[in-house]
């Protein structure tokens, strides 16, 4: 493993999104995370992170069988800093185009960010509140990405990954432990 880290960290590739047919869900995520960590190794912009980390997520997605490779959408909303109340702003994604503010507690994304825990919603018409920026999305994870900036132990949320799916029930538990890992990898690789 140390030497693909090594081999992707010396020059990016687009291979580096092959996913090979037939793959699980479990392996496709453990790939995944053995490539963005690569990826992010001497990197710590979290732009350029987070558009190589929608990429291999949306590539990752298109590789797997139904449900999986029905999300419509796989990408990131970050703490907008311009904003005089805490909301998100739209960050690097794959997909079509999306609403690009979101006030914490608001819809899904806000709702995660607020509480700075996962929202897994297997019907998006059932979750109060809902933000439809894509009439196609059935349902939808949401992850915090949280990090410590003060060093205090008052830990704060800085983006979260938002994943969607035009089908009903397109997320389980194993993405949730998966993307959550991400999430993890993530907070600790960028200079938030």
């Amino acid at each position: 493993m140390e030497d693909c880290r090594n081999r992707i960290t010396r020059q990016v590739h687009a291979d580096a999104t092959n996913f090979a047919d037939g793959i699980t869900k479990e392996d496709a995520y453990e790939q995944l995370l053995m490539l963005a960590e690569g990826l992010f190794t001497g990197q710590r912009n979290w732009v350029c992170n987070l558009s190589n980390t929608a990429s291999l997520l949306w590539h990752a997605y298109k590789s797997l069988p139904s449900p999986s490779n029905a999300v419509n959408w796989a990408g990131f909303y970050v703490l907008d800093p311009a904003s005089s109340s805490p909301q998100l702003i739209l960050g690097p994604f794959q997909g079509k185009v999306a609403c690009q503010t979101i006030p914490f507690g608001r819809g899904v994304c806000g709702t995660a960010a607020q509480s700075q825990a996962t929202q897994l919603v297997a019907d998006v018409e059932s979750f109060p509140g809902h933000i439809a920026c894509d009439g196609d999305s059935k349902s939808e994870i949401v992850v915090p990405i949280v990090v410590d900036r003060a060093g205090n132990g008052s830990p704060e949320v800085v983006a979260i990954i938002d994943v969607d799916c035009a089908d009903l029930n397109g997320f389980d538990e194993v993405d949730k432990k998966h993307l959550e890992q991400l999430a993890q990898l993530l907070a600790r690789s960028c200079d938030w």
